[in-house]
């Protein structure tokens, strides 16, 4: 693929408008998360914890309603939902710190509703285009790397500012509102996709109901499977983010606030590059069966590496690096450029923006669910355990899904040659 300088100065543009809206959304919903709530409990369940059901909860139910409202997403409507919903999280979190616990509860659940659908209104604005790669893995790198700055940042106004863990999250995310809404505006500015970028990945369309429903009649099977796969990658996903604080200090670095943030940059820079070159690959079937090969690379990676953490062939820090590589090689496609890539090569009417979110809410869902079953159903197991577990499945779900999954969509697609050579028509066989 040709790359001039205009395109060089799009990628940078949409990258840097992009990358810094999300990144900065982080640290309106991670911050809380570094904070231990020593010694408070509610119906004798750990503080912490229901601070982070809650917000899962209200998280998981904004991706529910996004199925609807992002995939009927009209682009005039982009920036108004951004800064309403950045806003009423910022609020959520002030309410926080002003009500008093177990009361307060509700506005984490209230924090996480107000964030749920960022995601997808970012997204909007980059896929559908020939550069939805680059941008794409750009982005996702905000919340890889984001996750471990907002963290390390809201231990810091802790410990320089002196602030109680209940002002910590709303005081950190003050600090990133301007800069949001200053990253938000420049992505309201991107131009629109080009007749390029719709000849090559599609016109990307607001869906009806009947659009919705169109799309899961043909696809059913390889999305119940992939959206499975999903739930349990968020799931883990999610809960070494949460936890990272608790798996940290077992495995020997207790109180390293730079830990967090160091253990992410490799973790960001190398899914960045592998993804990246996929943007280079202008036949999607290609490309979309090449992203199931990087799905089987990816879950051997992470029981891999707990393998070798076990046997004490590789240290802590390594373990975590590769463990994270691994969950995010998986996770950052369902994102984004897996299903904007599915939809190009089986030139499906609608959005990405639809199937993603659909793979999110129930990938929350479960999130919420191993949550639950970690704390009431193996109280017993510390974080480091349970974890340890959790890679070991996501290894074999992994593997297991993304080979059903691959044979599925080869199939498809010679069905569909089979059925254009009958009309005289010929398509290029996936290789």
């Amino acid at each position: 693929m040709k790359v001039t300088q205009k395109d060089i100065k799009f990628i940078a543009y949409g990258a840097l408008a992009s990358f810094g809206t999300y990144f900065c959304m982080y640290a309106f919903r991670k911050p809380f998360t570094v904070a231990t709530y020593e010694n408070l409990a509610f119906a004798g369940i750990d503080f912490k914890i229901i601070l982070i059901i809650a917000q899962v909860i209200g998280y998981m139910l904004s991706k529910f309603i996004g199925i609807k409202l992002i995939s009927e997403l009209k682009p005039k409507q982009r920036l108004p939902y951004l800064m309403v919903m950045i806003l009423l999280a910022e609020l959520s979190l002030l309410l926080f710190a002003f009500v008093s616990s177990p009361i307060n509860i509700l506005f984490m659940f209230m924090n996480g509703l107000s964030l749920g659908m960022v995601w997808g209104v970012v997204f909007s604005y980059l896929e559908g285009r020939k550069f939805t790669e680059i941008l794409g893995v750009i982005l996702c790198s905000s919340f890889i790397l984001s996750s471990g700055v907002v963290k390390s940042a809201g231990l810091l106004v802790m410990q320089h500012l002196g602030v109680s863990e209940f002002w910590m999250p709303a005081i950190t995310g003050a600090f990133f509102l301007v800069p949001f809404a200053v990253c938000a505006y420049l992505l309201d500015k991107m131009p629109p996709p080009t007749e390029e970028d719709k000849i090559l990945r599609e016109e990307r369309l607001p869906m009806t109901a009947q659009d919705r429903r169109k799309v899961l009649a043909q696809f059913f099977f390889p999305l119940a499977i992939l959206v499975f796969f999903y739930v349990c990658l968020t799931a883990m996903r999610d809960f070494r983010d949460n936890f990272s604080r608790e798996i940290w200090d077992a495995v020997g670095y207790e109180g390293n606030a730079s830990v967090y943030t160091l253990s992410e940059l490799p973790v960001a820079f190398i899914v960045l590059l592998s993804i990246g070159l996929f943007a280079f690959f202008k036949d999607n079937l290609k490309a979309f069966v090449s992203y199931h090969y990087l799905l089987i690379f990816g879950s051997a990676l992470v029981g891999a590496s707990t393998f070798l953490f076990q046997t004490h062939t590789i240290d802590p820090v390594f373990w975590m690096v590769l463990t994270g590589l691994g969950l995010y090689i998986c996770y950052v496609p369902f994102n984004c450029i897996f299903f904007d890539r599915m939809i190009a090569a089986f030139h499906i009417k609608g959005n990405a923006g639809y199937l993603i979110y659909i793979a999110d809410a129930f990938g929350y869902l479960g999130s919420m669910a191993v949550l639950l079953y970690k704390n009431f159903g193996q109280g017993s197991l510390s974080s480091l355990q349970f974890f340890v577990h959790g890679t070991y499945f996501i290894a074999v779900i992994g593997i297991a899904v993304s080979i059903l999954s691959l044979f599925y969509f080869k199939n498809k697609n010679k069905n569909q040659n089979s059925a254009s050579s009958d009309k005289n028509i010929s398509y290029e066989p996936i290789v």
